[in-house]
């Protein structure tokens, strides 16, 4: 008898697309995650239908730790610096990468490069690394094509498929025994024995939990590619992100020329590090220098302008922070910010209030963050109250200049982390001054050429410009 009976009964649930909470009928709004309008129908087989079987199989057996063995578990390079730089030092063999992104913004072209490069490596046994592609969106044809416009020549070790069908997946797999296998995307893939269409909460969960068995039973490298919703969340369940040992995102949107890819979990590296892309006709080409790019167009001697630095993971990078002060035409003065946290900028701009005396109540204020990268750091906090302050004046102040350090509500400027490494970064960029927190100046030993200005508070800061 076959393991999957044919079904006879369906039982209709509804299902929470954000957290997998299932209710017997249609909520407005999930009890468990709170979220609403995230309920959808779906077909299940009744209590007397047998369950589904597994495609794979899981290890169950018992190690003593001084038993087992690390041999052979060598992160795979793939010689593109960014990408290895934020998966810890290179691809870890078994693991399970989910990268997502929105529509177009090159997920595919990414990974098709990736497997490019890693289908070029050898490994200890002087053997290529054999790559498995299967795109379910794209046939083999299409695939070529774009092959092509990213100059990618004849490469033996890659395979490509187009499939959507798990089983017939695994059973590619177990023919062709490959290193690294490559999932182009996982809301197209379905199980034939589950009654729900691809895409679904049911499908997600149930094909992701067979390439987790895949991945940790067979030591092979699974990357899961997943679209985004209008939340900006991989479409799914949040189970999908808790099974896996890596979750990439881009950050940016497909109309800027530069991509920003960051780590939100990772198993085996550091979540703080990010990777910047540049995207072209002839595919993703990585960043080596971002500060460079991020500041090749900044408009000196412009009132409302100025340059701090943001720690991703171990690399300080040089941003431009912008800032705009209008009267308002409104009885409500309207706050506009692109790239930092909302909440933390009105705070600031209470404090230069407060403490500058002034009267931003009665302007528009805007704040922009140069590039297209989100930064959540409060270093910034002193370039972002000197933007505003400058702007509202309508003057600039001290050229080639760069302001570290975080503002608290009374007006004081906090030491901040890594100061030797940012300092570093602003005299190797070429500037000359830095406004730096006093606490951090005591304890600097630095001999370099930049002139240093430590401060207390944002009342020093402002003294000081216009000396």
């Amino acid at each position: 008898m076959s393991s999957i009976q044919n079904i006879k009964k369906q039982k209709i649930i509804y299902r929470c697309q954000n957290c997998g909470y299932s209710s017997s009928k249609w909520l407005g709004k999930c009890p468990e995650c709170e979220k609403w309008n995230s309920f959808v129908e779906e077909s299940i087989p009744g209590k007397d239908i047998i369950a589904s079987h597994r495609l794979t199989q899981f290890s169950s057996e018992v190690y003593h730790l001084d038993d087992i063995s690390i041999t052979g578990t060598n992160r795979y390079m793939t010689d593109i610096v960014e990408f290895d730089r934020i998966l810890g030092g290179g691809i870890m063999p078994g693991s399970l990468i989910l990268l997502g992104g929105s529509p177009g913004i090159g997920k595919s072209t990414l990974m098709l490069q990736v497997a490019v490069a890693l289908s070029k490596k050898v490994k200890l046994d002087n053997k290529n690394i054999t790559v498995l592609y299967v795109s379910g969106e794209e046939s083999p044809q299409q695939v070529k094509i774009r092959a092509e416009r990213l100059n990618i020549r004849s490469v033996k070790s890659l395979y490509i498929i187009s499939e959507t069908n798990l089983e017939t997946i695994l059973e590619t797999v177990k023919k062709i025994l490959p290193d690294i296998l490559i999932i182009d995307s996982i809301q197209t893939i379905y199980k034939p024995d589950i009654s729900a269409i691809p895409g679904s909460i049911g499908q997600i969960r149930e094909c992701s939990q067979e390439l987790l068995y895949l991945a940790k039973g067979k030591g092979v490298t699974v990357f899961l590619l997943g679209h985004i919703t209008k939340g900006g969340d991989i479409a799914g369940p949040m189970v999908l992100e808790h099974i896996v040992d890596t979750v990439l995102y881009f950050e940016t949107e497909q109309n800027n020329m530069y991509r920003i890819l960051r780590a939100h979990k990772n198993r085996f590296g550091p979540t703080s590090e990010i990777g910047i892309f540049e995207m072209k006709s002839d595919g993703l080409k990585e960043i080596r220098n971002p500060s460079e790019i991020f500041l090749n167009e900044r408009t000196k001697k412009i009132p409302g302008s100025c340059v701090v630095t943001s720690l991703e993971g171990t690399r300080p990078l040089l941003i431009e922070v912008q800032a705009l002060v209008t009267k308002t035409n409104f009885g409500l003065p309207r706050r506009m910010i692109t790239g930092y946290d909302y909440n933390r900028a009105i705070l600031l701009i209470s404090v230069l209030e407060k403490r500058e005396n002034l009267p931003l109540g009665i302007y528009d204020v805007f704040i922009n963050i140069a590039g297209g990268i989100k930064i959540n750091e409060p270093s910034i906090d002193l370039g972002i109250c000197v933007s505003i302050y400058t702007a509202y004046l309508n003057k600039t102040f001290m050229q080639d200049t760069v302001f570290i350090g975080e503002v608290g509500l009374m007006g004081e400027v906090r030491n901040i982390s890594f100061v030797k490494e940012r300092i570093n970064e602003i005299e190797k960029m070429g500037f000359k001054n830095v406004f730096l927190p006093e606490s951090n100046f005591r304890g600097l030993d630095y001999k370099g050429k930049l002139k240093l200005y430590p401060v207390s508070n944002i009342n020093e800061v402002t003294a000081k410009l216009k000396e």
